[in-house]
């Protein structure tokens, strides 16, 4: 497949999730193989077309959520959703993963009742303790991956207490472990994970390693995606289970 052609399934684009439509757009197919976007049905009914991204390699796509990139109503209809789900894990905190999943996690806690939230980060501040801190490594950086941290002085708001993560997506799994794992040291029960989308199943097997295998909940979800002459078919192996 020639780069000519590979231009014609993707395009430079902020506007496909900027807004929730009661059905799909006309330039937008509802059905495989797809074109630019993905329409994806929220279960209010709506549908958010999301662009497709083509992965390194070429032959392959994922369908793309910039959450500090979209429209408050579009981060405030997927927060609303978000917040059932998450108040099924009956936790006394929210804590939010960094970067994008912190666009949600104020919106998730003010929804559930909680006057605050707990945010992890990736920088580290002089005042921070390594002890509070996980690596989060990937298979395109082995060993040279960042750390997530949690602010010591935070220390105390989910010492003892029942959590549940927000993060905008979950892919890899890389971050969501780590976020277990660091937040299981620092003493918290962790409750469950909440998503506004599930990124294909490539997450399943490293989440389901933990000791305590984590429960994640999400909005939507969306598979990866193949080049052919025609456009983007999904990998149907590849469709993680919703919620």
């Amino acid at each position: 497949m020639t780069s000519s052609a590979d231009s014609v399934f993707t395009e430079a684009t902020t506007d496909y999730w900027q807004t929730l439509t009661s059905e799909v757009p006309p330039r937008f197919s509802t059905t495989r193989p797809y074109r630019f976007g993905y329409p994806v049905r929220l279960p209010c009914g709506r549908f958010l077309v999301l662009p497709l991204r083509r992965l390194p390699g070429g032959d392959r796509a994922v369908a793309s959520l910039i959450a500090n990139q979209a429209s408050h109503v579009v981060v405030a209809a997927l927060a609303e959703h978000m917040s059932a789900q998450a108040k099924a894990f009956g936790a006394d905190v929210i804590v939010g993963l960094p970067t994008l999943g912190l666009a949600f996690a104020s919106l998730v806690a003010d929804r559930l009742g909680h006057s605050r939230y707990v945010p992890l980060g990736y920088s580290r501040k002089f005042w921070y303790d390594d002890a509070l801190s996980e690596p989060v490594t990937s298979i395109t950086s082995p060993g040279t991956g960042k750390s997530l941290r949690l602010d010591p002085n935070l220390l105390p708001l989910i010492k003892g207490r029942r959590v549940a993560l927000v993060d905008d997506a979950i892919s890899t799994g890389a971050t969501a472990v780590a976020a277990v794992r660091l937040l299981q040291a620092a003493g918290a029960e962790i409750a469950g994970m909440v998503v506004a989308m599930k990124q294909s199943n490539r997450w399943e097997k490293p989440v389901d390693a933990l000791a305590t295998p984590l429960v994640v909940r999400a909005v939507y979800g969306c598979p990866l995606f193949k080049l052919s002459d025609e456009g983007w078919w999904p990998i149907v192996e590849t469709q993680p289970a919703i919620p």
